[in-house]
């Protein structure tokens, strides 16, 4: 089905210029790229064989389908600036409901979400990645689209992903911080960080088979107050990690209760 349906995107970022480029390779026929920055639209279009603009006017009513893939902040003003309101149009965003497209005049409207962490030039197999559904519209259009791309379709309303979206930050954006955290007390003491870095693998591959209460381990999970509290004691130079610290242990005590 892929050869009778075009895509725009509007937007040139992390997730744009992943997405694009999984639906190029796939075989999808990518019209224009939009970005306020011509430099990024060109980049993107470039290596998808499409036509950048950065003029938000200059997006022409041709393609099947738009992907509006920028930050979360700039959805809805960008959805009030596009003239076009009876193109059929998706964000990709975790964090917006569906309900912006009807407040800003569009009538043929839906969610394409990918729930992966991207990075321009890190590479991700789409295959693994879950993508996300929802749509008043064509929604089998979309199932079939990601259906291309990935083995992990769902169809999942706006509450529902919006609490998904929650849950992810925990897994993946505060996951990170710590291991920031971890690499600065690494580097503050002359500890090359990759030492840590089997652990960081094993931790991650624990909960691919388990809940991760059930292989939850350390000293809060072992109630070891003294290595706690010599813990603590170690981050006197950092109060924010220690709060940090005390917070954690404190709940993966309730936890273990």
């Amino acid at each position: 089905m892929n050869s009778h349906k075009t895509i725009s995107f509007i937007g040139a970022g992390n997730v744009a210029t992943h997405l694009a480029k999984a639906m190029y390779e796939a075989g999808f026929n990518i019209e224009q790229i939009f970005s306020k920055d011509i430099n990024n639209a060109l980049v993107l279009a470039d290596e998808v064989d499409a036509i950048a603009v950065d003029n938000i006017r200059n997006i022409n009513a041709t393609a099947d389908i738009y992907i509006l893939a920028v930050k979360d902040d700039a959805v809805e003003d960008i959805l009030r600036h596009i003239q076009k309101k009876d193109i059929f149009i998706v964000h990709t965003s975790g964090a917006i409901g569906i309900d912006v497209f009807e407040k800003t005049g569009f009538s043929k409207y839906g969610i394409f979400y990918p729930l992966q962490t991207f990075t321009k030039n890190v590479h991700v197999n789409f295959l693994e990645i879950p993508i996300c559904i929802e749509s008043n519209y064509e929604e089998n259009w979309l199932i079939d689209i990601a259906n291309e791309l990935s083995n992990a379709v769902y169809l999942i309303d706006s509450e529902q992903r919006k609490k998904l979206h929650v849950a992810a930050v925990f897994a993946c954006n505060f996951s990170n911080y710590m291991y920031h955290i971890a690499e600065d007390i690494c580097h503050e003491n002359n500890i090359n960080f990759n030492i840590l870095k089997p652990l960081i693998k094993q931790t991650a591959q624990k909960i691919i088979l388990n809940h991760p209460k059930d292989v939850q381990t350390g000293p809060a999970a072992r109630n070891d107050d003294k290595t706690i509290e010599n813990h603590i004691n170690q981050l006197e130079q950092h109060p924010t990690y220690q709060e940090l610290y005390k917070l954690i242990t404190e709940n993966l005590k309730k936890l273990n209760e």
